[in-house]
C-alpha cells in the first residue's frame, strides 16, 4: 500500500512540475510575478480538507440536455431515474427549471427538494450560463441578478455550490488581465451574496476565458473568498498533458464534471479513469463526483454505461 502512495506522489509531482515549466511562458500570469511563481505560492489558498479523500458518484443534469429541453423528461423523471441507477446525488442545472432564467416558483423548487429527499437523493450543486466577459458594464449587470437570483434558488434547493461560467466573448481590444480585473470584480459582488446564503459560487474551467489551470488558479487568487472555487471540468482542458493540469488545478475543487473524454491537444480521446481518480483521490478532494455524457446516443444507455466504468475505478 505504500508503495502504490508513493507511486501517486510521484506522478502528481511529475505532473506539477510540468505544469510549473510552462507558467512563464503564460502572458497572463505577468501580474503574479510569474518568474518568481512556485507551486507552494499559487497553491496557498488550497481547500482545507480532512479525514482523506472520499467520493460520492452524482449525476450532472446535462447529460440529458435534449429531453429535458424538448420536454420528453421532467425534472421528476431525471430524479426518478438517478434513484434507480444508484447515484448519490444530482446536478440540477438551472436550464432545465420552467421558465429559466426566470427563478421558478418556491412551491416547485421545494416540491423537487422533496421529491429528491424522498429519493435519497442530495441535489449537489446548480449552475447559470453567464457571461463576464462582455465589455458593457449593463450587459455584465444583467448577469449579476442572473446570478443572485439562482443563488436564492440554490439556497431553497438546499444545493451548497452554484456553477457560473467566465463568458466567451471576443475581447479584441482589451488584454487578458483588463477583462479579468471586471470579471473578478463581478463574481466577487455574486460570491459575498452567496456568502451571506450559505451558497459556494464556483466558476468553471470551459475551455472559453479559463483554458487552463494558470488561468483558473489566477482568477481564484484575484477572488481571494473561501465563499469561491473551481468546478473542474475535466473536459475542458486542451493541453499536451490534461491530467497534468487537472493535478494542479484539484486542490482548488469545490465540485467536478467528469466526463468521457478528455482533449489531448485538440484531439478528443477516451478518459483514463483510473488515472484521473488517482489524482483527486491524492489532492484530498471529498464530495460529489457528477459525471456528464455528452455527444450522439440515448442518454440512458450512456449514462449508466459511464457509471459502470466509474464505479469499476472508484473500487
Amino acid at each position: 500500500m505504500m508503495d502504490q502512495k508513493d507511486d501517486i506522489k510521484k506522478d502528481i509531482g511529475t505532473m506539477r512540475r510540468k505544469f510549473l515549466r510552462q507558467l512563464t511562458a503564460i502572458p497572463a500570469l505577468a501580474v503574479l510575478g510569474a518568474a518568481s511563481l512556485t507551486f507552494e505560492t499559487v497553491a496557498q489558498e488550497k481547500i482545507k480538507r480532512a479525514g482523506g479523500s472520499r467520493l460520492k458518484i452524482g449525476l450532472n443534469a446535462y447529460s440529458f440536455n435534449d429531453p429535458l429541453l424538448k420536454g420528453s423528461m421532467t425534472l421528476d423523471d431525471l430524479l426518478e431515474f438517478c434513484a434507480q441507477q444508484g447515484f448519490e446525488g444530482v446536478d440540477l442545472t438551472g436550464y432545465y427549471f420552467s421558465g429559466y432564467p426566470q427563478p421558478p416558483s418556491d412551491e416547485y423548487i421545494y416540491h423537487v427538494k422533496k421529491k429528491a429527499f424522498l429519493l435519497g437523493l442530495d441535489i449537489s450543486g446548480t449552475g447559470v450560463r453567464n457571461d463576464f466577459t462582455y465589455p458593457d458594464e449593463k450587459k455584465r449587470r444583467d448577469d449579476i441578478t442572473l446570478v443572485k437570483n439562482w443563488i436564492e434558488v440554490a439556497a431553497k434547493l438546499g444545493a451548497p455550490v452554484i456553477r457560473i461560467f467566465a463568458g466567451k466573448q471576443n475581447l479584441e481590444g482589451f488584454t487578458w488581465d483588463q477583462a479579468a480585473e471586471w470579471m473578478v470584480k463581478d463574481i466577487r459582488e455574486c460570491v459575498e451574496y452567496g456568502k451571506a446564503r450559505g451558497v459556494i459560487v464556483a466558476i468553471q474551467n470551459h475551455n472559453d476565458f479559463i483554458k487552463t489551470a494558470a488561468d483558473a488558479l489566477k482568477i481564484l487568487k484575484l477572488i481571494d473568498s473561501e465563499w469561491s472555487g473551481l468546478i473542474l471540468d475535466t473536459g475542458s482542458f486542451r493541453a499536451a498533458d490534461p491530467y497534468a493540469e487537472i493535478a494542479v488545478a484539484a486542490p482548488f475543487a469545490v465540485n467536478w464534471q467528469i466526463k468521457e473524454n478528455v482533449f489531448v491537444g485538440e484531439e478528443q480521446v477516451k478518459v483514463d479513469l483510473p488515472k484521473l481518480v488517482k489524482i483527486i483521490r491524492a489532492s484530498g478532494y471529498r464530495g460529489y463526483l457528477p459525471i456528464e455524457t455528452l455527444g450522439a446516443g440515448d442518454p440512458k444507455v450512456k449514462v449508466p454505461a459511464f457509471l459502470d466504468e466509474v464505479r469499476k475505478a472508484l473500487g
